[in-house]
């Protein structure tokens, strides 16, 4: 018993479907002692969609797209079209064994069980070859009761998908699509965190500015849920007026929205970095920019990577009075400017420096690769586990 709760806790704590899937056919082969387990996945019309292994011949018979998929002839057929616990001792002697696929790992003896959602059957858990002697009942009854908390975590964690997807897709709807514009290569990324489905308050923006300059915007409002992406939304509309109508320097923008923000809405806390790619003379452009407790811009060029080293000041909603200085960058075609939030380089029990010399490392190493190989790139380095949002505006200068 303290086995199988063991197991059920283990699979209940994740909720991506496919590590509750591989959790589940572990602990179902660690609970019985057996060699081999395996989760057969049905689609809509009652065919295997999926088959997730664990144990030996896992890997022995996988091959480049996958272990072959059961053709529901056999004994797992059986369990499909009569979803009831099965035990077999003697696998070549049973009159509906159909024999296995090539490279298949031999088996003898086998339990069965149906992994039920409500009253749908979602597929067939079924464990083989005991390491001490055949399946028994009790075998059975443990198998059977992880087959019902399986059923549960599979529900959770489709449930949690569904959440994922349709508060990752509200979000996206909240940014805008980026311009086409002369002598820039333009790219943007939007990562939710991975931890739980929510709302979050970063963002990014661009337009241009009657002056006919770029104008790149990047954001984040404090705390998560529906009121940061609701004061987020303000915001960011706000800061697109204000820069339309103040247009340099960014400071000033910075100190109106700022003031607006007081008067409209009580000051919400939030970092902006604003930043103008202005022509310059010479070629190439001049970037202006101004922060307001946010990252500075990460500005890569072959040969050469770093976050500018400026004085970011104080953030939105802290102090009206806060002086909030502009910054100067040359930058020649082929650079590129990178704006992004915490969220890339914030990592729990490690200094934010560490996360920003990996990512102008990351940088660095695919500054001269095309701009979304490069966005990836930084994006990868973070090993698919974000504990924050993350905005993140490129631009290149291609003239």
């Amino acid at each position: 018993m303290r086995s199988l709760l063991d197991a059920v806790l283990s699979i209940s704590s994740a909720l991506d479907l496919t590590v509750v899937l591989h959790t589940i056919a572990e602990s179902a082969r660690g609970l019985v002692d057996a060699r081999y387990a395996a989760i057969g996945v049905l689609g809509e019309e009652g065919e295997f969609t999926e088959l997730i292994t664990s144990g030996f011949g896992a890997d022995q018979f996988r091959g480049e797209d996958g272990p072959p998929l059961p053709h529901g002839t056999g004994l797992l057929g059986e369990l499909v079209r009569h979803p009831e616990p099965l035990r077999v001792d003697d696998l070549a002697t049973h009159p509906r064994a159909a024999g296995f696929p090539e490279d298949h790992p031999l088996m003898t003896t086998l339990l069965g069980v149906p992994i039920r959602v409500r009253d749908t059957v979602y597929g067939n858990l079924y464990i083989a070859d005991k390491e001490a002697g055949v399946f028994t009942g009790e075998d059975e009854d443990l198998v059977t009761a992880l087959a019902s908390a399986a059923g549960v975590a599979i529900e959770n964690a489709r449930l949690y998908e569904r959440l994922r997807q349709a508060t990752e897709e509200f979000q996206r709807r909240l940014l805008p699509d980026l311009p086409t514009l002369p002598g820039l290569e333009l790219e943007a990324r939007y990562q939710p965190s991975t931890e739980v489905p929510r709302i979050g308050g970063d963002w990014y923006d661009l337009i241009r500015l009657p002056d006919q300059v770029p104008c790149l915007m990047v954001g984040d409002v404090m705390g998560h849920g529906l009121e940061a992406a609701t004061v987020m939304s303000q915001i960011s509309n706000m800061l697109r007026v204000i820069a339309f109508d103040q247009q340099e320097p960014p400071s000033r923008v910075l100190h109106r929205l700022d003031d607006a923000l007081h008067q409209l809405h009580g000051g919400p806390l939030a970092t902006v970095v604003i930043a103008r790619l202005e022509p310059a003379q010479a070629g190439g452009r001049i970037m202006r920019w101004s922060s307001a407790g946010h990252l500075p811009p990460l500005v890569a060029t072959p040969g050469r990577c770093r976050h500018l080293p400026e004085e970011i000041g104080l953030p939105l909603g802290v102090d009206l009075g806060a002086p909030r200085p502009d910054h100067e960058c040359r930058l020649s075609a082929g650079a590129t400017v990178l704006l992004h939030t915490d969220g890339l380089v914030e990592e729990r029990g490690h200094p934010i420096d560490d996360g920003m010399r990996q990512a102008a490392a990351a940088a660095a190493h695919h500054a001269v690769d095309p701009l979304p190989e490069l966005c990836e790139a930084l994006l990868a380095q973070r090993q698919d586990a974000f504990h924050d949002d993350v905005a993140l505006l490129a631009a290149r200068l291609t003239a």
